[in-house]
């Protein structure tokens, strides 16, 4: 059995077995979730508070509306494009492009935004209003009017700083249309301002175009200048070598300027030119000795050349026919016969004629061959000659090439220099602006501010943020327990049970009737008793709370008969010697008792009573002894306990409360468990965490924490539904019907 000889060591077993058993509370809510049913809780047992602090938010916003002069807040759109038209542009650029690509589209936008909120602008648009100074404008922004001796400077840094104050600028997102909005508590000039902001905005926009434009005009001026002065001393330098070395450049000025004059002068032209006539004439030679050598190769008449001749060609029509008319007499007469040697002879002379005409021909033929040979030959002897001088002409155009790339380098510079000075004085002043108005600002008619219902807003809001931290630090600060999820989450206990505020009648008169809310919760809690430590059932247990009238007395008592009806023999002992009770709730005299027993060696069997209850014995308080602490600290307290431990199956312990007093800590020491009492909803100020810091210096085995009184109906119907409240009206009135 579990008695005085459990160790130290076994009861951190115990501890830690119970501190890792479930980490969820009654509901099966874990710790780390987030409950709103304890803060629908919280609110509940702050409302009053809560109340009271959103109704004094909206009070201070209600009276600060009233408070508040109305003003007054005009607007202007102007839409901004990201490139700025021209009214002289050439074809083809119509556009100046700004900005291009969505990010330097976003980024051109937003500096214009930063233009607008600039104080150049501001310096502007004061000018043009005439504000510096103007008591109407004070008047308006709801300031003072400057000091007599204050400075033009100090007045137009002072105007300006409102300006920048009253004014806001909107770009909404994926928009070029900006709202430039200033309030003020006059409405007409609200829009006068806002309306001078937009027209001032595009005259600094075109004047900053413009005097770009006159430094560039006056930057490209003066490199003009330059260029014309470094244009005209390397032409002169180059027509100078020229000269000097003897070159002609025979390029018209279309031709390309940096070209060497070797390639364009006379020389170079006269070898060009013969050099294709050589290339020429070499393949005229090819062509001649080719049809040469087909001509000179076989006989004269078989040859192409020869052959397709008018005059052999005619000659050989000719004998084709003397030869067909001969064969037609041949026929009919014998050789001898005069007209068959008539054909004959005739035959033999267009054979001699055909012959010459042939040789004619070949020699034909071979005479252009030979003219060809010597053409080429001749060509290529002058080709030759002039390759000579014109390797000697382009020795001497090096330099002339250096200077005259120089010349046309400087050219090209002086040409666009000059084109973009035309361009730019064309243009000048005459670009138009990449800003447009929309819309102009109108005179509001109403007040933009103050907004009632905006500021009751901002105050509900306030007010709900201000009770919410109070009600936060006040839960942090205060260790009073209103629902039991607060047991683990606040003291580091297992909730043993919970016991309900009696609906009516007193505790004893619920206890005597098995189907109320208080024995079955009492029930329960015993169940959670058999099974608090890993061998079991205590034998010994201690129950005490941090204060007194937390429920102690009734819970030792209620623990103590609920196991007697278990059957188990039971021993309930009054350890609270300075203010017994538990002799009024059975109506016994407390003549003897404990503190009997403390101060004498009678057993134990002498000094217990019955209880009117099977198994279940109690031991009174005694007399009150002058000091308890001195009588718990003595060796005859721990015999007691093993004595009570020999002879009954649970002993409990109704204890006095722990703060100011030591005896419940000593006793803590000496039994198997303690039960720690916390009545519900009960004002505190760190009693609970003192008392408990008290109890753990001792090292005892705390089974957990039991709440008492606590009221299902006031925290919430989670609670009520759980801890059968609506069950147990439904059995009594079932009763009752």
């Amino acid at each position: 059995m579990l008695n005085s000889q459990i160790t130290h060591d076994t009861g951190r077993h115990a501890l830690m077995s119970l501190d890792h058993v479930d980490d969820h509370g009654p509901l099966g809510a874990s710790k780390s979730t987030f409950d709103f049913r304890y803060i629908a809780a919280a609110i509940r047992s702050n409302l009053w508070l809560i109340a009271l602090i959103i109704a004094a938010s909206l009070a201070v916003a209600l009276v600060a509306t009233l408070l508040q002069m109305p003003r007054y807040t005009a607007s202007s759109t102007i839409q901004i494009n990201d490139s700025s038209g021209r009214i002289l542009a050439d074809q083809g650029d119509e556009n100046e492009v700004l900005g291009s690509g969505g990010y330097d589209t976003a980024l051109f936008l937003k500096t214009q935004v930063d233009v607008l909120t600039s104080r150049g602008l501001a310096l502007r648009v004061a000018q043009k209003l005439k504000l510096t100074g103007n008591p109407h404008f004070y008047a308006a922004q709801e300031v003072p009017e400057p000091a007599a001796g204050s400075s033009v400077e100090a007045k137009r840094n002072e105007v300006i700083g409102l300006l920048r104050t009253y004014l806001k600028v909107n770009l909404p997102r994926d928009s070029r249309i900006v709202t430039i909005n200033y309030e003020s508590t006059d409405p007409e000039l609200s829009a006068q301002i806002a309306n001078a902001y937009a027209s001032e905005f595009i005259q600094a926009n075109l004047q900053r175009k413009f005097d770009s434009s006159s430094y560039a005009r006056g930057f490209l001026s003066e490199q003009l200048d330059e260029a014309k002065k470094r244009l005209a001393e390397s032409e002169r330098e180059v027509n100078a070598y020229s000269r000097q070395a003897g070159l002609i450049n025979m390029s018209s000025a279309n031709d390309d300027k940096t070209s060497s004059p070797s390639s364009s002068s006379v020389t170079a032209a006269s070898l060009l030119q013969l050099n294709t006539a050589a290339n020429a004439a070499t393949a005229r030679r090819i062509e001649a000795e080719g049809l040469w050598r087909s001509v000179a190769s076989g006989p004269v008449l078989s040859s192409q050349a020869v052959i397709s001749n008018p005059t052999v060609t005619s000659l050989l029509t000719q004998r084709a026919v003397i030869e067909a008319a001969l064969s037609q007499e041949r026929a009919r007469h014998l050789d001898e016969y005069p007209a068959v040697q008539s054909k004959i002879a005739e035959l033999a002379t267009v054979n001699k004629l055909l012959q010459q005409a042939a040789n004619n021909v070949r020699n034909s033929i071979q005479g252009q061959y030979q003219a060809a040979q010597e053409s080429e030959r001749q060509l290529y002897a002058k080709v030759s000659e002039l390759k000579n001088d014109t390797l000697a002409e382009q020795d001497r155009t090096v330099q002339y090439g250096l200077l005259a790339r120089e010349a046309e380098t400087n050219r090209q510079v002086y040409d666009g220099l000059l084109e973009r000075f035309k361009q730019l004085n064309a243009v000048a002043g005459v670009s138009l602006s990449n800003v447009s108005i929309i819309d102009t600002a109108a005179t509001p008619g109403a007040p933009s501010s103050p907004n009632l219902f905006k500021n009751l807003l901002v105050g509900l809001i306030f007010g709900i943020g201000a009770a919410s931290l109070t009600v936060f630090l006040k839960d942090q600060f205060d260790d009073s327990i209103r629902v039991p999820e607060d047991v683990e989450s606040k003291l580091g206990l297992p909730l043993l049970g919970v016991v309900p505020r009696p609906p009516k009648g007193t505790p004893d008169e619920n206890l005597a009737d098995p189907k109320s809310p208080i024995s079955e919760s009492y029930n329960s809690l015993r169940g959670s008793l058999l099974y608090s430590t890993p061998e079991g059932l205590p034998q010994i247990m201690l129950v005490t709370s941090a204060q007194a009238s937390e429920g102690k007395t009734t819970t030792s008592f209620a623990i103590a008969s609920g196991f007697a009806r278990m059957g188990k023999r039971t021993l309930l002992i009054d350890a609270d010697m300075r203010r017994p009770s538990l002799h009024r709730r059975i109506n016994l005299e407390n003549d003897r008792g404990l503190s009997t027993l403390l101060t004498s060696h009678e057993p134990l069997a002498d000094i217990q009573i019955a209880s009117g209850i099977d198994n279940l014995s109690i031991v009174l308080a005694g007399p009150v002894p002058p000091s308890p602490t001195e009588l718990l600290s003595t060796a005859r307290f721990e015999e007691i306990f093993q004595e009570a431990a020999r002879s009954y199956d649970i002993v409990i312990i109704d204890s006095p409360p722990i703060l100011g007093l030591a005896d419940s800590p000593l006793m803590s020491a000496l039994v198997d468990g303690v039960v720690f009492v916390v009545e519900a909803d009960r004002s505190r100020r760190g009693s609970l965490k003192a008392a408990l810091r008290r109890l753990r210096s001792m090292r005892p085995i705390l089974l957990g924490a039991v709440l008492t009184k606590f009221d299902p109906l006031k925290a919430g119907n989670r609670y009520s539904e759980y801890y059968g409240y609506e069950y147990y009206q439904y059995q009594e009135s079932k009763t009752n019907n």
